[in-house]
């Protein structure tokens, strides 16, 4: 088969991260990483905190309502309705803490849904699980999935808005809004969409909840909660704090002496993003992604799984007995890391498991390269 096309080099991207040069990093949609720019303007806010905690803290919800503005202004929503939480999985508890729900009622989810965010929803009544095939063909076929699965008890559904192992659309407009028309309540996981999409918010979801951390170059501990103008007055924060008479957001944000640098210096890594031209960047890390799942399945004839166009993931399915269990899975992903020196996400499917790869401006193309190469010879055994 002929080669991929070779994507070039992002211009000056390795330079803004300060990643071990001896590991390749192709597993960006798990942790992220931090810019330096970024990570020096939260240095300096721990180090003003250091030097006057007193004014700091007693300031900081203010600074932190205007921060919040910032990025609700680059992610294109109301900042009176979203509110920094540290990670979607906060995110996910605070929405289910508020959820009014009844006996009898259940909330849908799919097998393909972030684990803890699930776990979230299981402890507020019985969850109805969609299987979806990692290659159903098309968003359609996701949609058609999901809506089959409701039923007249389903009072929530909780979807990904880009499912984390499959890296594929699943929370579109289109459903979002039948499953609204049928009185269920949406709740979206959008750990990957903030800098991802460039209008994460567009779906109308009635709680939506993200990670700045991965795809917005944020520090880790910063994520967003946007909350529907109906819910906002229902909800309750996880712990009680001397801000709740304001309500939300400020409720849900305040939590005493705690580190808010994290939240301060968000604005920076989305504001980082717009310097670098969002969607030059976006454009750059798609089609880094898809030249590493063309190398992995030109040179070891893996299926690459049917994707959604435009994000910097891809997975493709590994030959039949490979990672089919989360321990066989975890095993490999720790082998590649050993011997290959690589990052990559391994995850576990019954008959035949996944690899996911992501694309990054600090990426280089010959990265997947030896990740072919040297995926060949641990499969090979």
């Amino acid at each position: 088969m002929p080669e991929p096309h070779t994507p070039a080099e992002f211009p000056g991207g390795r330079g803004l991260f300060t990643l071990d040069p001896a590991i390749s990093h192709l597993n960006h949609g798990s942790f992220g990483a931090v810019p330096a720019p970024v990570k020096e303007a939260q240095a300096a806010l721990r180090a003003e905190q250091d030097a006057d905690p007193d004014a700091f803290f007693v300031y900081a919800p203010e600074r932190v309502e205007a921060a919040r503005a910032k990025v609700a202004a680059l992610l294109g929503t109301d900042p009176a309705g979203m509110a920094f939480v540290t990670n979607a999985t906060e995110g996910a508890n605070v929405v289910m803490n508020s959820l009014a729900l009844a006996k009898g009622d259940e909330i849908l989810v799919t097998d393909h849904g972030y684990g803890t965010v699930s776990a979230a929803a299981a402890r507020r009544a019985p969850l109805r699980t969609v299987t979806l095939d990692p290659g159903l063909p098309d968003e359609d076929a996701v949609r058609e999935a999901v809506l089959a699965a409701v039923t007249p008890r389903t009072k929530a559904a909780v979807l990904d808005h880009i499912s984390s192992p499959t890296a594929r659309l699943v929370a579109g407009p289109r459903l979002l809004a039948e499953l609204a028309e049928r009185g269920v309540t949406t709740i979206v996981d959008g750990a990957h969409a903030p800098g991802m999409l460039a209008d994460p918010l567009a779906g109308g979801a009635d709680f939506w909840f993200g990670n700045l951390h991965k795809w917005a170059y944020a520090p880790p501990g910063s994520a967003v909660l946007a909350v529907a103008p109906r819910y906002r007055a229902a909800i309750r924060p996880l712990n009680p704090s001397w801000e709740d008479h304001h309500g939300f957001p400020r409720s849900v944000e305040w939590r005493a002496t705690d580190d808010y640098t994290a939240w301060l210096a968000a604005p920076e890594g989305l504001a980082l993003l717009e310097r670098l031209g969002a969607e030059k960047v976006r454009a750059h890390n798609n089609a880094l992604a898809a030249h590493g799942s063309a190398v992995l399945a030109d040179r070891l004839g893996l299926r690459p799984l049917p994707h959604t166009e435009g994000l910097a993931m891809r997975s493709l399915r590994l030959p039949a007995g490979v990672a089919d269990s989360m321990e066989s899975a975890r095993e490999l992903r720790e082998e590649i890391a050993e011997r290959l020196r690589i990052r990559v996400l391994i995850w576990p499917w019954e008959g035949a498991g996944g690899i996911r790869v992501c694309g990054q401006i600090y990426n280089r193309p010959e990265e997947y390269e030896a990740l072919a190469e040297g995926l060949a010879g641990l499969l090979g055994r």
